[in-house]
Formats: C-alpha cells, structure tokens, sequence
C-alpha cells in the first residue's frame, strides 16, 4: 500500500466532496450511450473532458455540440483538451484552439494534457494558462502531469494531475510530501486497469493521497495501443455510488 512522507488532511476533514473527472470519451458518435449516460441526475462529476479530434476539430461537431449541450444543461462543467506536447507545442497554436473551443463549445475551461512538470516548464504554462484566462473568463484549468510536478505549478492552476497510469503502479505510488500543504481539491488521478475487486482499495488510496477527483477504469492501454480513457468502466455504476458516498478508512 502507498504510503505518505507526512500526515495531511483527508477529504472526509474537509467540505470538499470527492467526484469524478472524465478523461476524455471517445467521439459522442461512436460511444453515444457513454455521453448520454454522464447527464444522469445526481452523477458526483466535477468535469468531462472534450476532445474532438485531439482537440477542437477543424469545424463545430454536431454531435459534439449535441452532448456537450446535454452536460451544460444538467449543470455539468465541459472542460477543452489541449495537448502541449511537454512544452514543444507552438504557443500560437494552442492558444487558437482555445479560441475554437470556446467559440464553439462554450467549454468552461482546459485540460492542459502532457503538461511540464520541471521546473523549466513553469514559465511557458504560465503565460499559457495566463492567456486561457483572458480567452475564457473564470476558466477552471487543469495542468495534465501525470505525476507530481515541481511544486510551483500548484498556484498556476484549480487542480493538477499527479497520478496518471496503471493500477499496478498507483497501489505502491506515494505522494509528494509538498502536497499536504493544500486542499484535496487540488489534485487529481487517473488510474486504468483496476480489477472490479481492487475498485474500493482504488479509492481509498485517492482519498488517502488527498485526490478528491478521481477516475478509475477497469479498461487498460494494452501496452499503448488503446486509449483506456475513452470507454466508461465496466463498473461504473459501483464507481459512482461509492465514490458519491466516500470510503470509510
């Protein structure tokens, strides 16, 4: 089991109830009934990930403006994908696609996939995230590490991504000590290839770690060939239920 370099808050000492962040499905065409089934009432969802085609898209997507219209009335944040390529991706670029999400979508933030995570990094993704909120106003912006970045990467953005891979790593990762200084708000995993039996121990090793949002998946990267991300899971309405309820310790 993971375990902690100092004690730190838990979500359960705290009024930040712990929800689900999606990745990212794949295209509303292809995994209509996924779409549909995230506008369910009372789904604890903190934010859907859109991503037409590893982006905006060259052009507004019916289907894409269907579901994301569904979310957006339920009350659900819609959040743009942006790859930065670990800060090599062209600045104007990004930012253009930005403009096209927002134009098109009315998303209500970004995702900033394959962020930095070195302290070089920190310059670029602050001007970047600067420029986002001036794009799209009270912009809710996650920074996608992946694992724990240098510290000065927590005051850029709402929430960072600090555990991003397989269950067979997350069920020994430990958490960065530089953590225990914020609010479990602030962090979030995302973990695939968990078994149905180890969804519980899943969880409370996010709750442990202070990750109030999560996603889980039993569905893997068959060594990088598949996206693990763009399917639900096949337990999804356990995954909901507990995580909507919390874990007791």
């Amino acid at each position: 089991m993971p375990y902690l370099t100092r004690s730190r808050r838990h979500t359960a000492g705290t009024d930040v109830r712990p929800g689900v962040g999606v990745p990212g499905y794949a295209h509303p065409l292809l995994a209509p009934t996924e779409w549909g089934e995230l506008a369910r009432p009372g789904t604890p969802l903190h934010w859907v990930v859109l991503n037409v085609d590893d982006g905006p898209g060259t052009r507004p997507d019916p289907y894409c403006l269907a579901a994301v219209g569904r979310l957006r009335n339920a009350g659900i944040r819609v959040l743009g994908h942006l790859d930065t390529r670990y800060g090599t991706r062209n600045f104007g670029e990004l930012i253009s696609d930005a403009h096209r999400f927002v134009d098109w979508y009315q998303v209500d933030g970004f995702l900033l996939e394959r962020c930095p995570a070195d302290h070089a990094g920190l310059a670029g993704v602050r001007r970047t995230v600067a420029t986002l909120r001036v794009i799209r106003d009270a912009a809710h912006i996650v920074l996608g590490h992946g694992i724990h970045p240098h510290p000065g990467y927590v005051e850029l953005a709402d929430q960072l991504v600090t555990f991003s891979g397989p269950w067979s790593d997350y069920r020994w990762s430990q958490v960065a000590e530089w953590t225990a200084d914020h609010s479990p708000e602030r962090f979030c995993h995302f973990v695939h290839g968990v078994p149905s039996p180890h969804l519980t121990e899943a969880l409370r090793i996010a709750r442990r770690q202070g990750a109030a949002t999560v996603w889980i998946t039993d569905h893997t990267d068959r060594g990088g060939r598949t996206d693990p991300w763009e399917a639900m899971p096949g337990y999804w309405d356990e995954f909901v239920s507990r995580i909507g309820t919390g874990v007791s310790e």
